[in-house]
């Protein structure tokens, strides 16, 4: 004999799984940890600090 399933039960935990597995997924391509954030972002604060430091002035402008 055959064992009777749940359809609407099976259905349900195929798509726990599939998510589960997108998730895993996106956790590797977008997940970056904290202190690798911060330092990304103190580097960029720095280049357009640096940026901002070589603009030339011109005769009529102010500042």
């Amino acid at each position: 004999m055959a064992e009777i399933i749940n359809l609407r039960q099976a259905r349900k935990d195929r798509a726990r799984v599939e998510k589960e597995a997108k998730a895993a997924d996106n956790r590797i391509a977008f997940g970056r940890p904290k202190k690798a954030k911060t330092l990304a972002e103190a580097k960029k604060a720095i280049e357009v600090s640096r940026h901002e430091g070589h603009k030339l002035m011109g005769p009529d402008s102010e500042g």
